[in-house]
Order: structure tokens, then sequence, then C-alpha cells
């Protein structure tokens, strides 16, 4: 695919951005994607391009949405970051403080940095049980968690939006998904939502991953899993074929349900690196934005680190992730973001006052660090 069918609008001094993003289209690496970048109150690109559909017959729109998996967890953690700045939430106090059912002794903060020990069910659990909220924040109040509290991370990749949710949901009477279309997204004109109306089927990609290229390899890598990440990775298994489906882009699940254009993810994300403003509103005080970056402990996570990260350390922030010295989320040691499942993320960096959104329907096979995405954040950088 050539460069003109990248549509949108891009500054000429990241013209090279715009060439990594149709560089990808002419590789068979992207199928549909976009990417919206904003430096200060400019928004410096704004492309998009390909199709939605894997018979391409559908072009990607401006409006184009799609579900951007684990992307929505940053987004759901700015909603938490809201409700501390209101006195409602503290991150210090014991989860039972607000939800009297939940037997475990963790804190608010160590479920808002994946250190709750409930990264997976216990009970063997369908996708399609994800749907019901009331079961599985009944099952995780009860759940018996695989670690101390506190001591280590382990990826909560479908746990976390229903911990955090229902922390949101007990404090403000509202469901999350409720709370961040009319408390974030529509304040900032930020086009997300936890879940699809269907009013919107007419404008969401089809999500498609390929094969691994090494099936063997793939195969291999399960079986050294630990236990917790093979129970996160597994109970119950999640893939294109959920996130296509009717019961998938209705229900609530807060930690992977998110459907957004890049614009939508940037703008939201922004509020992290832009003093807590996005779409012209101070959606949170300064101080909290900047408390939303403190490291709670390096370690190797259990699931990420094990699965995707080779063994090595990383550290999580309160709700996002920081970029570290491996650099996820550009050079900024301290810039944070979250990918979603395949490739898509939000960044944000208060030194460089930056904020990407990048949506895609094409999803890669590494659980971190997708190539497409390095080689984009590496574009803009080296635009700065």
């Amino acid at each position: 695919m050539a460069a003109l069918d990248v549509d949108g609008t891009c500054d000429p001094a990241f013209a090279p951005v715009r060439d990594v993003l149709a560089a990808q289209f002419a590789d068979g690496s992207q199928l549909g994607a976009a990417i919206s970048v904003r430096v200060g109150d400019r928004v410096v690109i704004d492309l998009w391009g390909g199709h939605r559909d894997p018979e391409r017959s559908r072009p990607w729109l401006a409006d184009t949405v799609v579900n951007v998996w684990s992307t929505t967890k940053g987004v759901v953690a700015l909603a938490f970051h809201v409700l501390v700045d209101r006195g409602l939430l503290d991150p210090d106090a014991p989860v039972r403080k607000y939800w009297p059912e939940f037997t475990s002794d963790g804190l608010v903060r160590h479920v808002l940095s994946h250190r709750a020990g409930l990264a997976a069910f216990r009970e063997p659990t369908t996708a399609e049980e994800l749907a019901d909220w009331n079961l599985m924040i009944t099952r995780l109040a009860d759940t018996r968690p695989w670690w101390e509290p506190g001591t280590v991370s382990g990826y909560h990749a479908l746990t976390y939006g229903f911990l955090v949710g229902e922390l949101i949901r007990r404090v403000t009477g509202t469901s999350v998904r409720d709370f961040v279309h009319r408390e974030l997204a529509d304040r900032a004109g930020a086009d997300f939502r936890i879940g699809l109306s269907p009013a919107d089927d007419d404008r969401v990609a089809t999500l498609v991953q390929p094969p691994p290229p090494d099936p063997a390899a793939f195969q291999a890598m399960f079986a050294q899993l630990n236990p917790v990440a093979l129970a996160v990775l597994t109970n119950p298994v999640v893939g294109p074929d959920q996130g296509n489906a009717e019961f998938w882009r209705a229900a609530e699940i807060p930690a992977a349900n998110g459907h957004a254009t890049a614009r939508g993810v940037e703008t939201l994300y922004g509020a992290y690196a832009h003093g807590g403003v996005a779409g012209g509103q101070r959606l949170l005080s300064a101080a909290q934005a900047e408390h939303a970056r403190e490291g709670q402990g390096a370690c190797v996570d259990l699931v990420i680190g094990d699965a995707g990260l080779g063994g090595r350390e990383s550290e999580i922030a309160l709700g996002v992730w920081l970029s570290g010295e491996d650099g996820h989320y550009g050079p900024n040691p301290r810039a944070v973001g979250h990918d979603g499942f395949g490739g898509s993320f939000g960044l944000a960096d208060p030194e460089a006052d930056l904020s990407i959104g990048y949506v895609m329907n094409l999803m890669g096979n590494v659980i971190a660090d997708d190539p497409r995405k390095m080689a984009l954040i590496a574009a803009v950088y080296s635009c700065l």
C-alpha cells in the first residue's frame, strides 16, 4: 500500500511517522490502523488508513472504532484517579472499606497496580460469563489470592476491570462504563466507550489475528508458563472470535472491551501527559496526574514477565505502566502507557508534553511491545 493511501493530517515536521505507518501498510503488517499524536495543545498527527474488514471491502474512516483490549485499563485507571481527587477513594485503604464482601487483605493500590493476587479466576470461567458483572465480582470477592497482596505484580488481564470497576461502582453508585462515558469521554470529547452501542455497529472494525509465525515455538511458550500466567491466559481464552462477537461488544468488560478511535485514546491518555487536562477540560488535578506515575516496585511480573518480556523486570505505576529503562513507551523512563492485546496503545509523556493513541485491527502475536508500536513511537520521538 502506498503512502497516498494514508489519510488524515500530519504536520510536515512529523512526516517520518506517516512514512512508518505507510510502510507498515505496504509490507502487510497492517490491515487497518490509525494514530493520533498531540504535543502540547496541538494535534500534530491524525492519520488512518487501510480497511475495517479482512475482505478489504470497507475502508478505515476517520470515525472507525475498534476494540482496544487492555488499552481500556489506562482509561479505567483515569476514572479511579478522578475519584481520588474527589476524596471518594483512598489508594491506601483496604479494599473491603468500600467493598465489605471482599475477603482478601489487599489494599486499593494493590488492585490498581496488579498486585492484588487476583490475576485469574480459580473457577473454570467462560468468555460469555465475563458479561455477567455480578457473577464476576462475587467470584473475585471470594477468590483466594494467588500470592500475598502487595509483594509482586501479576498482570490482571481480565480481572482488573471488575476489581477497579466495582470500587468505582461502590463509591459512585454508577457503573464504570457509565462513569467513563459521562465523566471522561463526553466531557473531553473523546470517542471512547466501554462496550459498544448497536448504533455504532456500522463503524466498528473487525479484529483479525493471523496464526503465529512459528506455531511450535508458540506452543512451547505456553508449556513453560507458571501456573498464574497459564490461568490468566487460558481461563478463559479470549481472542478475535470473542472480540468480534455480539455479546462481547454489548458487555461491560472494563479490562478489555473499550472501543475507540486513535483520537479517543490519545485524548484520554492526554490527561496523564498534560497536567490532568484532556480535550480542553480538566479531568484531573495536576498533582493527581503526577501521583498516577508513582512506581509500585520493579519486579519480574508473574504474567507479562514470564510470557511477554522474557523474564525482564518491569514496573507498574498506579494503573499505567512505566516506560522504564527498556523504553516500552519511549526514551523517558517515567513516561507511562498501556498496551492492548494485539498492539494498540496509549502513551503519556509529561516531560515531552506528549500523548499518543494508536489502534489497529490486525492483531500481532506478541504480548507486549508490538514491533509496529515500537517503530511508531521511535518515529514520533525522532521528530520532537
